[in-house]
C-alpha cells in the first residue's frame, strides 16, 4: 500500500475531494429532503459543481479516477430493477398492465421520437431522445409513493403496474439502443444482432420464470460476505456478458437481477443490495455530473424547455387515460400523472451510451439539464398533487336562479328573503299562495346551496 500510494502521490488528494464532494452532497441532500427533492439531482448538481468545466471548485478532481466505480453504480441500478420486478404480479393481470403501460409509453414514445427528429440532430440521436423522455425513473416513483404514503392510494397499483411494463420496454429498448449504436449499416448483421440479443432477453427470462428453485441452490451458505460477494460477481459478470453480446451491460445487469429476483433469497439480496446501489449509485450519478459543462446549457436550453413541456402536457393526458382505462378518477389519474412524469435514471444511462457510441455531444447536456428540472419538478409537484387536482376538481356553486311572475315586480334574494322573515303563517286550512311557495323555494335554495328542486304542482281549488 505505501508502495502503491508512492507511485500515485495524488491519491490522498481524490481521496480527500471525493470525501468532500459526498459529504456536500449530504449537507445538501439534507436540505433537499425539506421540499421533497430525491437524491439523484442532489448528486449530479455537486458533480456539476465539481466539473473541470465550470471552474466553480477551488479544487480539481479528475472523474477518471471513479469511472469504474460509476460502472458498478450504473450495474446495480439496474440489477436492483430486476430484482425488484413483480413476475407474479406481472403474468398474473398481464392483460391489463400491458395495455396501461403500453398505452402510456406509446404515446411518450411516439411524441418523443417526432421531437427527436424536429430538434435535428441525426436519427440515432432521435432515438437517444425519444428513450430519455419517453419512461419514468423506477427510483424516484417508487421512493415519492413511500414518502407521500401513499402504497395504499387506489391508484398505486396502477402505477406500480406501469412502471413494471416500463421495465421491461427499458430491456427491449437497449437491447435495440445497443445494436443500433454500433454502428452496423449492413441488414444481416443487424438481423443477427438483434437476434443475440432477444434470443439472450428470452432465455434469462425463462429461466427466471421458471429456474427460481434451481439457482437458488447456489446460494446455500450462511456466510453473509461470501452471500454478498457471489451476487455482486453474477451482476457483474453478467453485465459483461451483456457488453460482449451487443445488448449493453445494463442490460446483463438487469437480466440476472431479474433471475435473482426469482429465487427465495430475493428479500436477503435485497437487503444487502439496495445499500449498495444507493452507494455505488452516488458515483454513477456524481461522475455525470462532473462530465456536464455547463456553458452548454444555452445551447439545448429551448430544447430542453420543450421536452419539459411536452412531458408535462403527454403525461396529463396519458395519466387520464390510464386512469380510465382502470376504472379510477380524475383525481388519481392527476396522481399517476405527476409522479410518472420524473424521468432520472435511465435517461443518464442513454446519455452514457450515446457518448460513449460518439453521437452528437449535446445529447449528455440535453439529457442532464432535461433530468435535472425534471427530477427537481416532479416530486415538488407530486406532493401538492391532491391540492392541484381539489382546485381543479372542485365542485362549482350554482347561483339560484331568480322567481319571476308576470303579475309581480322582480324581487332580489334579500328582498325575498325579508318578506318571508315578515309574513305571518295563513289560519289552517287556507290554500298556499304561489308567491309564497316560490319563496320558500329560494330561502331552501339559499340555504342549502343547491339546485333548485322541480317545481311541485300546485293544488287546485
Amino acid at each position: 500500500m505505501l508502495h502503491a500510494a508512492t507511485d500515485n502521490p495524488h491519491l490522498g488528494q481524490d481521496l480527500l475531494i471525493l470525501g468532500v464532494l459526498f459529504v456536500i452532497a449530504y449537507i445538501l441532500g439534507r436540505l433537499g429532503k425539506l421540499i421533497g427533492l430525491p437524491s439523484i439531482p442532489v448528486y449530479m448538481l455537486v458533480g456539476l459543481l465539481a466539473s473541470p468545466y465550470t471552474g466553480w471548485f477551488p479544487l480539481d478532481f479528475a472523474s477518471a479516477q471513479i469511472e469504474l466505480i460509476a460502472v458498478f453504480g450504473l450495474v446495480l441500478l439496474l440489477f436492483n430493477l430486476g430484482l425488484e420486478f413483480d413476475q407474479d404480479e406481472f403474468f398474473g393481470n398481464a392483460g391489463k398492465l400491458i395495455v396501461s403501460g403500453g398505452s402510456y409509453i406509446l404515446v411518450n414514445m411516439a411524441a418523443g421520437l417526432v421531437f427527436g427528429f424536429l430538434v435535428g440532430w441525426g436519427t440515432r440521436e432521435a432515438l437517444i431522445i425519444a428513450g430519455i423522455t419517453a419512461t419514468s425513473s423506477s427510483a424516484i416513483v417508487t421512493k415519492l409513493l413511500i414518502e407521500l404514503k401513499r402504497l395504499t392510494n387506489d391508484e398505486t397499483p396502477m402505477i406500480l403496474g406501469v412502471t413494471v411494463v416500463e421495465d421491461i420496454f427499458i430491456a427491449i429498448y437497449l437491447a435495440i439502443v445497443g445494436v443500433v449504436l454500433s454502428g452496423e449499416t449492413e441488414v444481416w448483421p443487424v438481423i443477427g444482432k438483434l437476434a443475440i440479443a432477444f434470443t439472450f432477453i428470452l432465455v434469462m427470462f425463462t429461466i427466471a420464470r421458471f429456474g427460481g428453485r434451481f439457482v437458488s441452490r447456489l446460494f446455500r451458505t450462511k456466510d453473509d460476505e461470501l452471500f454478498t460477494v457471489l451476487f455482486f460477481g453474477l451482476a457483474v459478470a453478467f453485465g459483461g456478458i451483456g457488453e460482449i453480446l451487443g445488448v449493453t451491460d445494463a442490460i446483463g445487469a438487469f437480466l440476472i437481477g431479474l433471475v435473482l429476483g426469482a429465487t427465495r433469497f430475493r428479500n436477503k439480496i435485497e437487503q444487502i443490495a439496495i445499500p449498495l446501489r444507493d452507494v455505488f449509485g452516488a458515483f454513477f450519478f456524481l461522475n455525470f455530473g462532473l462530465a456536464l459543462d455547463a456553458t452548454k446549457f444555452g445551447s439545448v436550453l429551448v430544447p430542453v424547455l420543450l421536452a419539459v413541456l411536452m412531458t408535462v402536457v403527454l403525461n396529463v393526458i396519458a395519466g387520464q387515460f390510464v386512469a380510465w382505462l382502470n376504472g379510477l378518477g380524475p383525481q388519481a389519474g392527476i396522481n399517476a400523472a405527476v409522479i410518472l412524469q420524473n424521468r432520472g435514471e435511465f435517461a443518464l444511462i442513454l446519455a452514457t451510451l450515446s457518448l460513449s457510441a460518439g453521437l452528437n455531444p449535446l445529447i449528455q447536456p440535453f439529457a442532464g439539464l432535461y433530468v435535472l428540472i425534471m427530477a427537481v419538478m416532479g416530486p415538488i409537484v407530486a406532493g401538492r398533487s391532491e391540492q392541484i387536482g381539489a382546485f381543479i376538481l372542485r365542485p362549482r356553486r350554482h347561483k339560484p336562479k331568480r322567481v319571476d311572475h308576470p303579475d309581480r315586480p322582480d324581487r332580489t334574494e334579500d328582498e325575498a328573503i325579508a318578506l318571508v322573515a315578515g309574513t305571518a303563517d295563513d289560519s289552517e286550512g287556507t290554500a298556499p299562495d304561489p308567491d309564497q311557495a316560490a319563496i320558500d323555494r329560494l330561502v331552501e335554495q339559499a340555504m342549502n346551496d343547491q339546485e333548485p328542486p322541480a317545481r311541485k304542482r300546485e293544488p287546485d281549488y
